[in-house]
């Protein structure tokens, strides 16, 4: 079987997972077990039916950066729970879903997993940069849109896109993002800091929705161009379009590099961050399955060990 890489916006996984079992499900002494459960069997699933060679858990080291927030001061604003200065601030996390952090990092050290993340950076930005230097075909799980910027057909990158459920997952290739959103990948970040996105607190312009937005790329190329060309003397952008353009042009200098995955951290390489999958070792296993029958994590575990069971190339 060929090498693939497989990188998992491991936040938007455990969240996924989260809410969509219920908080019964828990340990003896009452701890709730349910994101824990979830992202296993999610795991178990894309492993066996993608069968990546290479799996890396990207982690967000810090979720909400603050050179990001100094650029756009509302950026993930309503997601802050508590702000803390020269610290990362802390995210409106479910109590029930905080207790399991702990133990999804353990169980996926036990499963061998890779789990990466760098200071000051989001787990897009981890993904970003591995997927563009990969010296193989890379899928990315994720629900979040803004990593439709790594889709490339020449180089076999592409979004597992989980926003309809792991059931019905959606495969992203640089040809669908032009079929769903008339942009290139290489354009998305542009298209996306013009139509804004509540979900991340970015604003957007005002009056330029995605069709809009889809139309001025697809006739000046760049963001960069479209403005430039606003502010022509004989502009050929329509007046409205003009005027709304100007009225964001504080936005507008500051959100694209908000927007766009960093893609050129220093992180370990594949082989230093043990992202080559294998069998586990017997020791290994057994970790796993202590921890299956002390956590309570029903099947889950041996669903994963199943699926880690990939045939010798």
């Amino acid at each position: 079987m060929p090498d693939r890489l497989m990188l998992l916006d491991t936040a938007s996984l455990y969240f996924r997972a989260f809410h969509g079992l219920p908080d019964t499900l828990r340990r003896a002494d009452g701890t709730p077990v349910n994101a824990v459960r979830g992202l296993l069997d999610m795991i178990a699933r894309l492993v066996a039916e993608f069968r990546p060679s290479h799996l890396v858990a990207c982690w967000d080291d810090d979720w909400r950066p603050e050179w990001r927030v100094a650029l756009i001061p509302s950026y993930k604003a309503h997601r802050v729970a508590e702000a803390r200065a020269g610290m990362p601030d802390i995210e409106i996390v479910p109590a029930q879903l905080e207790q399991q952090l702990p133990m999804i990092r353990q169980v996926l050290a036990s499963a061998g997993i890779a789990v990466v993340g760098a200071p000051g950076f989001e787990a897009d930005d981890v993904a970003g940069t591995y997927a563009s230097h990969a010296d193989m075909p890379v899928d990315v799980v994720t629900g979040d849109r803004d990593l439709f910027q790594l889709c490339d057909d020449e180089r076999q990158v592409r979004v597992l896109y989980t926003a309809r459920g792991m059931k019905n997952l959606e495969v992203f290739t640089e040809v669908s993002v032009v079929e769903r959103y008339r942009v290139l990948p290489r354009q998305y970040a542009d298209f996306a800091t013009l139509r804004g996105d509540a979900s991340d607190g970015l604003p957007g312009v005002a009056g330029i929705g995605e069709k809009t937005a889809a139309s001025l790329l697809l006739r000046y190329g760049t963001l960069e161009a479209l403005l430039e060309e606003a502010a022509a003397p004989a502009s050929t952008v329509a007046a409205p379009v003009q005027a709304r353009l100007a009225a964001a042009a504080e936005y507008l200098r500051s959100a694209p590099a908000v927007v766009r995955l960093v893609r050129d951290l220093s992180l370990p390489g594949l082989e230093e961050a043990g992202a080559a999958l294998a069998p586990l070792p017997a020791a290994r296993r057994r970790d796993l399955e202590r921890l299956a029958g002390e956590w309570n994590l029903g099947g889950s575990v041996g669903r994963l060990v199943g699926a880690l069971l990939r045939p010798e190339q």
